[in-house]
């Protein structure tokens, strides 16, 4: 790779996989751990999967890249893949027929678009039954099995169309059709056609320091993303390569895209010649909490409909929790709360899962108190936040990079988190979102790849006040706008998606 190549991948800030240039996508993603081969595997396999995984977790890389393992990408393969991102407000506004008729026009239009001439005679009518036989007759005609998968299928603030949406994908699957689709942890509207462990397989992305190969697939990645910022002569002689980018990894829970941010922070405090020690992470970790973790609750409470009310809930469970860890003794990065509990506050621990506060690591645990609860490992970046000092000592950086763990803080039916009351959920509610005003899409902590304010000005100038008002303008009419090319079109659409899905 040349230095021109490593610099340009290296200046990248390429947060969502299906935003990724085809060109670059192999350079700057990396599956070679267990779950990751795992994963692959069943995508590209016979029956339906739901793929399941919180925001940033690497959802769509993985979809992407099995299905780039598949006829057209790689035309001897025996299956045809098609991907397709559902990344489109149509389908959050509407229900019932309406919706499968957008679905089935998404659908038809993806496969026209990618096997081009081979899917000239492909054209069904926008209906269900007759989708599902004209993809029958398509796979017979190629003598290949046919793929399709659904990216971004759920919405965690909207959940009405998702039943629709699961009666669908459950009558399109057969044995040449293999329906494969992405959802967040949490989503229970399946249906009462779809029973979620018979009708499909549940895997889910998981990357946790607790297995063996963790460490290895976050050097890979730093290595693939900042070939010239870190070298492993980058690092103080306490600390090695390996082991910052294993740590990393672990501060935050494993989450791709968020150790992308952990390492772009990282790499904006390396000056000239200067070593990364224990400071430069400390600084990191801290920045994330404040700069990154917080703001995110904000950028996702207007996404959230009739659940936007549970993110002050949530923000009040992560305070507490993570200020009992922090001024606890040892810093134990895992809680295990009461399942009585747990099941209260189900979507605002949803919530924050999304978000990266927490990662639910074990369903059932036996508390000491009596009773059981789940596990639940927390980012290492608001614990430190809440630490005395706050800061990162090479003590506390040993004792978070074992192993071994200390014991998990324990929330039983009488802690403080019970008494935390749960807002009631509305029957019904818009996503707030699409009332604001288009100055939220603006670059930001929360959109760090938003539009300039000189091309906020000209869409509001053109008349485009609100975000709902900028989703419904076609293609064509943004490219009519004086200062708005083919390129900003793209990013717009980028924004939007960002804004809008998780």
């Amino acid at each position: 790779m040349t230095q021109q190549v490593e610099r340009e991948i290296e200046n990248m800030l390429v947060l969502a996989a299906e935003d990724c240039d085809p060109a670059n996508f192999d350079q700057l993603h990396k599956f070679s751990s267990r779950n990751d081969r795992r994963v692959l595997s069943n995508l590209v396999a016979h029956g339906p999967v739901l793929l399941r995984g919180g925001r940033g977790s690497g959802k769509s890389a993985l979809m992407i890249s099995a299905s780039r393992q598949l006829d057209p990408a790689t035309p001897e393969s025996s299956a045809v893949g098609i991907y397709m991102s559902l990344r489109h407000a149509p389908l959050l506004k509407s229900t019932g027929e309406a919706y499968g008729r957008i679905l089935c026009t998404l659908i038809i239009r993806n496969i026209k678009d990618q096997l081009k001439d081979r899917a000239l005679n492909f054209d069904p009518e926008p209906e269900v039954g007759a989708v599902q036989f004209a993809l029958s007759k398509l796979a017979e005609t190629l003598g290949k099995r046919i793929v399709l998968f659904f990216d971004d299928a759920a919405h965690l603030g909207r959940e009405a169309s998702l039943e629709e949406f699961f009666d669908i994908y459950r009558t399109l699957s057969s044995n040449s059709v293999s329906c494969k689709a992405s959802i967040y942890p949490g989503v229970t509207r399946f249906g009462i056609r779809f029973d979620v462990y018979n009708d499909a397989t549940v895997v889910d992305v998981f990357r946790s320091e607790e297995l063996p190969d963790f460490a290895d697939t976050f050097v890979e990645v730093m290595n693939a993303r900042y070939p010239r910022s870190f070298k492993s002569t980058n690092f103080s002689s306490s600390l090695d390569k390996k082991s910052v980018a294993a740590f990393l990894g672990q501060a935050v829970l494993g989450n791709m895209r968020s150790f992308v941010f952990a390492c772009n922070a990282l790499q904006s405090r390396r000056g000239g010649d200067e070593k990364i020690g224990i400071p430069e992470l400390s600084e990191t970790l801290i920045e994330l909490a404040s700069n990154y973790y917080w703001p995110l609750l904000d950028e996702i409470r207007p996404k959230l409909g009739v659940y936007e009310s549970m993110v002050e809930t949530g923000s009040d469970v992560a305070n507490l929790i993570f200020t009992e860890c922090g001024q606890r003794s040892g810093n134990p990065r895992d809680v295990i709360i009461h399942r009585d509990i747990d099941e209260k506050l189900s979507k605002p621990l949803q919530i924050l899962e999304y978000a990266g506060f927490m990662s639910k690591r074990e369903a059932s645990r036996a508390l000491k108190s009596g009773g059981r609860g789940a596990r639940y490992a927390l980012n290492l970046c608001n614990i430190l936040e809440q630490t005395s000092g706050t800061r990162l000592v090479k003590s506390l950086y040993d004792r978070w990079s074992e192993k071994s763990r200390e014991e998990a803080i324990q929330f039983s039916k009488g802690s403080k988190l019970s008494d935390i009351p749960v807002p009631e959920t509305p029957p019904s509610g818009d996503l707030a979102i699409f009332t604001q005003g288009i100055g939220a899409l603006s670059k930001s902590n929360a959109y760090p790849y938003g539009l300039s304010p000189q091309k906020i000005q000209l869409l509001e100038e053109a008349g485009y006040q609100t975000v709902g008002a900028l989703v419904e303008a076609s293609d064509e009419d943004l490219d009519r706008i004086r200062g708005i090319g083919v390129a900003t079109v793209l990013r717009i659409r980028n924004v939007l998606g960002q804004a809008i899905w998780m």
